[in-house]
């Protein structure tokens, strides 16, 4: 038995290089697509809008924020079309990149026929997706106008669901799936992808507009803390569905536990594990660090230490978290077939009704737990509150009692 399973076993390939970079270069273009819009709708917009915040300060952050969507437009189109340039190349055998890269070709790849047995044409389903991309990135192109501008959060809060609707619509399938497996494999997929561009894109955009702090007031800190708030939500949701789809996916890729240091794609994926584990420490010390101390001094100085701590010490943790999801993107890129396949584990993996309901019990423990870690945060910047005023009530006793 053992030499039939060594006999099937697949040795790991390291993928082409114009795979490599076009599959990187989508993934960033997604992010900034998928995140900036995503974090201006949640996160920056209604920071603007409450009432106070008004003046020089909301002026350069709305300024800043539509450049930054303008080439997160760009950013799509071009890693877009590179991305279904490549989708054309693995397509044909033996097709260069170049080739592919010629828009006859790739017509002829979204014209192609439905297979025997499919409903839809695979190429149709990509150039839906592609019509989709092309609008969204108009639509955050055209913020390059100033014209346009004056009608950013109408363009914003449309180009949103379109970001979301083009990486969603690979939920589409072409043919009926084979088993319940392939169906969830697909919903979980995405539901990665999107989660991390949620995270990492938003990550960015708001580490582009902190770079704006040289031209903000002492009262943007007031600002800042709100929009750093609301961040955290948003990252706290992308954590829990990226741990969540990731370990179906692990589950899927990984037979067992030693696979993950004797197999190639095992150790990619370790490192990948690594690399999103530091992305997860550096966002607990925003959570459990800055935060509270963002709270207890916007209650004592809502200007000098406030705008140190928003615009200064929390940017450098972030730019930290923004580098390490870079490393997760190159490291995505290495992937190829599967640590089973590499191991010559033949058997497909089947989910129980009982591992389903594992799943299920353990996301809902998850969901419960990052609940409890945002209440944490508050209940500890309350605790340094209250420790600060008992502090400074009990400091003029001390002074009294030695002057007497």
């Amino acid at each position: 038995m053992s030499s039939h399973l060594a006999a099937s076993a697949t040795a790991y390939t390291l993928p082409p290089l114009w795979q490599m970079l076009s599959l990187f270069g989508y993934f960033v273009g997604l992010s900034a697509a998928i995140g900036a819009t995503v974090t201006y709708a949640a996160v920056v917009r209604p920071a603007l809008r409450i009432p106070g915040n008004e003046g020089g300060d909301v002026e350069t952050l709305r300024r800043r924020s539509a450049t930054s969507l303008a080439w997160a437009g760009v950013l799509l189109a071009v890693t877009a079309y590179f991305q279904l340039a490549a989708r054309v190349a693995g397509s044909g055998k033996g097709m260069p990149f170049a080739v592919a890269l010629e828009p006859g070709q790739i017509w002829a790849f979204l014209n192609a026929p439905a297979k025997p047995g499919n409903w839809v044409a695979e190429g149709t389903l990509f150039l839906l997706q592609n019509l989709i991309i092309v609008l969204t990135s108009a639509l955050l192109i055209a913020l390059f106008s100033p014209r346009a501008r004056r009608r950013l959060d109408r363009l914003a809060l449309t180009a949103f669901p379109l970001a979301l609707a083009a990486a969603m619509i690979r939920l589409v399938p072409s043919a009926p799936f084979a088993t319940t497996e392939a169906l969830l494999n697909k919903v979980f997929v995405q539901a990665h992808i999107v989660s991390a561009c949620m995270w990492l894109g938003g990550l960015a955009l708001l580490v582009v507009l902190a770079g704006t702090r040289r031209s903000l007031s002492d009262r943007a800190g007031l600002l800042w803390a709100d929009m750093w708030r609301r961040f955290g939500f948003v990252a706290l949701t992308s954590v829990g569905t990226i741990l969540i789809s990731g370990l179906w996916l692990a589950w899927q890729h990984v037979g067992s536990i030693p696979q993950l240091w004797t197999t190639t794609y095992g150790l990619i994926l370790l490192v990948k594990l690594t690399l999103v584990l530091g992305m997860i420490a550096a966002g607990a010390v925003n959570e459990f660090w800055l935060m509270p101390r963002i709270v207890l001094a916007r209650q004592a100085d809502p200007e000098t230490s406030l705008v140190h701590l928003t615009l200064r010490h929390f940017p450098k943790v972030v730019w930290t978290e923004v580098a390490l999801g870079v490393g997760v993107l190159t490291a995505i890129t290495f992937f190829n077939g599967s640590a089973r396949a590499e191991a010559g584990d033949v058997a497909p993996p089947v989910a129980s009704g009982g591992m389903i309901t594992v799943g299920i019990a353990f996301a809902l423990t998850l969901a419960a737990s990052l609940y409890a870690t945002a209440k944490a945060s508050d209940a500890l910047a309350r605790r340094w509150i209250v420790a600060r005023a008992a502090s400074a009530t009990e400091r003029p006793e001390a002074v009294s009692q030695g002057a007497g």
